[in-house]
């Protein structure tokens, strides 16, 4: 039955199709026909046939006729009709012997007077319409295909640059716009002054590097460093994106490049800013079965107009990505890229800045203090930042406030930190267990003196977690000892310590699973890269290889068997232990415990001063101490 239904369907469906196809070829032959004026033979009411004619000839009532052998018709005119009535049309055929005999015979006049045939003429001019037509399709279908950017008219232009051309670059983005990373300001000031007083640095033989590179994790300020470059020079600016040099037609990105260079040469002195470079600049040959050779061609053209035969003098190329790793050698050495500048994380005092930059335009409370915002975001990006204060702005004007308080500020800070506020949870079971999970978080950390002090700890749902505990890093720190990972790795534990502890090991949840492989990539790392264990001072992995590198497909084993069981032994036996410590002072504390998950339940959340308040309190009230390291 199903394949007699399927079959049914078939059918219907190519007798649909059929039926499509046919009234468009009646419709077409229509139009042609209307096109060509194929006359339509009325059949009026005093009309003739052709044996009516012939008896009307011989009774001797027939006037005149008129043939008209090209459309087949005689057109008769009757005894006793006025001559303004319009002939009579009969139909005749292609010969017509016998009614040329039969006219002569009874003497009536008649004469032969063929219409002009335009029905070639038509028929030609017709498909030359549809021609057209398809003609006319095909073009547009180009002229979308090839890209807005083109701009009209330019549909077949695929080997031109698609550079952003600015004589005075009037970005509205000036140094003073730029904050928190001053060392990269400093000596991209230097290029500025260069493209205006180049005999300061001519004078003394120097020689301005050809091509700077900035390096920085995403939203640290790269491209707005470029922007305050174009607005400070007042000299041609050209921007272009890395990926747009790159087509599905070979040799189209080398073609631009020789074009944008060109351009540049013509306008000379002037700035090149290529934006993810690292999309046209990978390491050539990289990659499973070779690399792509558009993209190569494009790197070689690249390569070859920064430093070949032919100078470029006058042209600064400024290029930002943040994979300088995966960048081909030749794209780096000097004399094509000279410079690397590093555009890090602003520290305390760069955080400030930009937060003052960005809070020009804000209305902010009395109450704010951009001092202690800058404190409480360590690690925070330059675009994390301005997210923050424009959540701040958002968040006020849904609660109709005229201006910032406090309590917007610490809102957005835990969205961006953590995401979208989810609904509270219901108080049940669940909710205690999720308490006493992230307070076992909590407290560990807070009675180990080597772990990052604990900022927050909520019961309030963000993202996919239920609760959060999350913690204050020291931003001055740049090394980090065995004792701090060991801390690190017995806070992660401590909340399937608690709930091990507190409900039991058959009660025990995946909220720890998280926390688990987090572990598990601590404390192998420590065995196998930082020489943090009883094998010794070896580094036995690396960090894996992109496949898109060509650098293989899986890591490559660097040690035997036997030592790599050591390491899964090594790795087992220091896990066990901080989990082995974690309970030990979940134990121990188990009164401060419950404290602070009534505390918890109560206000939903607990800011890191309180909850180290309550902890010093209680070790207070106890006749010894309770201090671990």
């Amino acid at each position: 039955m199903k394949n007699e239904s399927q079959s049914a369907a078939l059918a219907r469906q190519r007798s649909s199709k059929g039926a499509i196809a046919k009234g468009v070829m009646v419709g077409w032959m229509l139009i042609q026909n209307i096109l060509l004026g194929t006359p339509a033979i009325a059949q009026t009411r005093d009309s003739l046939n052709y044996s009516e004619l012939l008896k009307k000839i011989d009774a001797g009532e027939v006037a005149r006729v008129e043939i008209d052998e090209a459309q087949r018709v005689a057109r008769v005119r009757l005894q006793g009709k006025p001559a303004n009535d319009a002939p009579l049309d009969v139909p005749i055929l292609d010969r017509n012997p016998e009614l040329i005999e039969r006219l002569r015979s009874r003497n009536v006049d008649f004469d032969a007077q063929p219409t002009a045939d335009n029905s070639l003429v038509l028929g030609l001019v017709a498909n030359l319409l549809l021609v057209m037509l398809l003609i006319g399709g095909l073009l547009m279908i180009l002229r979308r295909s090839s890209g807005s950017s083109s701009g009209p008219g330019q549909a077949m232009n695929f080997g031109k640059s698609r550079a952003r051309f600015q004589m005075e670059a009037k970005t509205g983005v000036l140094f003073d716009d730029v904050a928190g990373i001053e060392e990269a300001k400093e000596e991209l000031q230097e290029v500025v002054t260069f493209l205006k007083k180049p005999e300061r640095f001519t004078a003394v033989g120097a020689r301005i590097p050809k091509g700077v590179l900035l390096v920085g994790a995403p939203g640290t300020g790269k491209t707005l460093l470029a922007k305050a470059i174009a607005g400070e020079a007042g000299v041609p600016f050209f921007s272009i994106s890395g990926s747009e040099f790159v087509e599905m037609f070979v040799g189209v990105g080398a073609s631009r490049v020789r074009d944008l260079f060109k351009k540049a040469k013509e306008n000379a002195p002037c700035i090149i800013f290529i934006d993810e470079i690292d999309a046209v600049g990978r390491q050539r040959g990289a990659g499973i079965g070779g690399g792509n050779d558009e993209r190569e061609q494009t790197l070689n053209q690249l390569l070859t107009e920064m430093d070949g035969f032919e100078s470029n003098a006058g042209i600064i190329i400024i290029a930002a990505t943040n994979r300088p790793d995966v960048l081909d050698s030749a794209l780096l050495r000097p004399g094509r890229f000279d410079r690397q500048i590093i555009v890090d994380l602003p520290t305390y005092k760069g955080r400030l800045k930009i937060l003052e930059v960005h809070a020009r335009n804000k209305k902010l409370a009395d109450e704010i203090s951009l001092d202690a915002v800058a404190r409480r975001t360590p690690g925070f990006s330059g675009a994390e930042l301005a997210n923050l204060l424009n959540e701040a702005a958002i968040l006020t004007a849904r609660r109709r406030k005229d201006a910032i308080s406090n309590l917007e500020v610490d809102d957005a800070i835990d969205r961006v930190i953590a995401g979208m506020e989810g609904a509270p949870l219901m108080d049940s079971k669940r909710k205690r267990l999720i308490a006493y999970h992230e307070v076992g978080h909590a407290i560990i950390a807070t009675l180990l003196k080597n772990h990052d002090p604990v900022q927050k700890v909520t019961l309030v749902p963000r993202g996919q977690a239920l609760g959060i505990t999350w913690y204050t890093p020291d931003e001055e720190q740049g090394l980090t000892s065995r004792s701090q990972i060991l801390a690190q790795v017995t806070s992660a534990l401590g909340g399937r310590a608690a709930e091990e502890i507190i409900f039991g090991d058959d009660e025990i949840t995946t909220g720890a699973s998280g926390d688990i492989q987090q572990v598990t990539s601590m404390v192998r790392q420590m065995v196998t890269r930082f020489g943090m264990s009883d094998l010794g001072n070896l580094a036995l992995e690396t960090s894996n290889d992109e496949v898109f590198l060509g650098r293989g497909l899986a890591p490559r084993s660097e040690y035997s068997e036997d030592l790599a069981s050591k390491i899964d032994q090594q790795v087992q036996a220091i896990a066990q232990h901080c989990h082995a410590d974690a309970r030990r002072l979940v134990r121990e504390n188990r009164v401060l415990i419950d404290q602070l998950v009534d505390t918890l339940l109560h206000q939903e959340t607990i800011e890191g001063d309180q909850f180290r308040k309550i902890v010093e309190e209680y070790r207070q009230s106890q006749p010894v101490a309770q201090v671990s390291s």
